[in-house]
């Protein structure tokens, strides 16, 4: 794929250079090779994005709702036209398999299509007063909405925050992650070409510590949304304080699922697998912690090890069942944890570093088993295909340790008994919580996590109040 360099950052309708020419290389995870040099965007950047969506709300937001869904549309058929070509762009930029590429360009076409239907239904209500009086509330939008954006699934995690900020009439400013510029970028041009007026899209490409954390500081700026670490969060969540501005954090997981001895064990096999291994395990819901009965606990991880040994690896544009991490420092990262949990008396099962391509930034699946819960495999959010498994012998037990955790983001519960299931619903503290099915729900399902998952809900009905502000009137009328 042709791709010029420097990429330039999308600002009012155009590419611009970063001040000063700087750039920053972005890198083919399945290759190790730069594919292209990418405008390195600090606080001046920055302040011109913000300022030039700032021109552009007022003409945005006082678009009739049809017509700015229509305009929304418009971006959606154009993306679902050239889905290939965003497709194969996000794989070089992420190094994930061609056919998940696929799937998360047709999610952000479907989150275009979803909020651009929700435009003209964003209405408030009207409280009964009495006799005398008018009393009503109005949700407008809040302006100019900041987005940073990670790189697990980065043109899909634009579309979530994206299509319900435009369709309450916000305009936007989005920071995609420095690993994976590429897609946001090209979107840009996108919509200009499918008729959005310049400045509601804008793109500022560059270092979380100077882009995003001019982005998350800035006074011309409503709303955050940030999806990233705990860590990052918090920043983000201390600067969006400082200036007293609603943020929407969604901050990793340490994801439980839960297998009760009366499941159906291949089913509840793939489901498990698909869950830890999809994407490398770079999901904030990715299951990553397997909870399982005693006596079905063996032979479930049987099942699970020939699973990971099924696994190809290999380079994204080949398609493989599982492709490479995002960097050399998640590689690292991740050897990490596999080396500390061997080191603290874990049995680490599954294929050899051997069964991996050795260019590219590749860990094969793992399980590990004889797995404690103070060990910080157990604990700590590893973001690679690594699963940990755990026994319970009833469940009160099963309960205690899925919510031995700091994190609330998803669960996953397996068993044929829908009493259990409701019950261990209600039990566990997590935002999202799935039944039978691991990464089920969809666009319409509001996710968004518990404790240090984050604060706030994207997808849905709800992701819409992320982006506007509440109004209250109330009329005395003159008798």
């Amino acid at each position: 794929m042709d791709l010029p360099s420097p990429q330039l950052a999308w600002i009012d309708g155009q590419p611009l250079p970063a001040p000063g020419g700087a750039t920053f290389a972005t890198v083919d995870p399945s290759t190790e090779e730069v594919l292209a040099e990418v405008a390195r965007c600090g606080e001046e950047a920055v302040d011109t994005a913000v300022a030039g969506a700032r021109r552009a709300f007022p003409g945005w937001r006082d678009l009739a709702p049809p017509e700015r869904a229509g305009r929304i549309r418009a971006v959606a058929r154009a993306l679902a036209g050239r889905a290939e070509e965003f497709a194969r762009l996000e794989t070089l930029d992420t190094g994930k398999p061609l056919s998940l590429a696929r799937s998360e360009v047709d999610g952000t076409v479907r989150y275009l299509d979803y909020y651009a239907g929700l435009a003209d239904k964003i209405h408030g209500e009207s409280i009964p007063l009495g006799p005398g009086y008018l009393n009503y509330t109005v949700h407008e939008p809040v302006g100019v909405t900041g987005h940073i954006v990670p790189w697990n699934a980065p043109l899909n995690m634009v579309g979530r925050s994206l299509g319900p900020a435009l369709a309450a009439g916000n305009t936007a400013v989005v920071k995609p992650a420095e690993q994976t510029p590429l897609t946001a970028l090209r979107f840009g041009a996108l919509c200009r070409e499918a008729g959005l007026p310049d400045g509601v899209y804008q793109v500022v490409p560059g270092f979380g510590t100077e882009a995003g954390a001019a982005l998350a500081a800035h006074p011309g700026i409503d709303s955050l949304t940030f999806t990233g670490s705990v860590a990052t969060g918090r920043a983000v969540a201390r600067a969006c304080a400082d200036r007293i501005r609603p943020v929407v954090l969604e901050l990793g997981g340490k994801s439980p699922q839960l297998v009760f001895a009366d499941a159906d064990l291949d089913t509840v096999a793939a489901e498990v697998a698909k869950g830890i291994f999809t994407n490398t395990g770079q999901f904030c819901d990715a299951g990553s912690r397997l909870l399982v009965e005693e006596s079905v606990r063996e032979a479930l991880v049987e099942r699970l090890v020939a699973r990971a040994h099924a696994v190809d690896c290999g380079p994204g544009g080949d398609d493989p069942d599982m492709g490479p991490l995002i960097s050399a420092e998640q590689r690292d990262r991740v050897r990490g944890f596999l080396a500390r949990g061997e080191a603290e008396g874990a049995r680490r099962l599954g294929p050899g570093p051997e069964s991996v391509p050795g260019r590219g930034y590749f860990v094969p699946p793992t399980v590990f088993t004889g797995v404690r819960p103070d060990m910080a495999i157990a604990r700590e959010e590893i973001f690679g295909p690594v699963l940990c498994v755990q026994g319970f012998r009833d469940e009160a037990e099963a309960i205690a340790l899925a919510n031995d955790t700091s994190y609330g983001l998803a669960a996953g519960i397996h068993t044929r008994d829908l009493d259990r299931a409701h019950r261990l619903a209600a039990a566990l503290e997590a935002g999202y919580v799935m039944i039978n099915e691991y990464f089920t729900g969809g666009i319409g399902s509001p996710f968004g996590g518990w404790k240090e998952s984050g604060i706030g809900h994207e997808r849905g009905l709800e992701a819409v109040h992320n982006y506007t502000r509440l109004k209250n009137v109330v009329v005395r009328v003159a008798r």
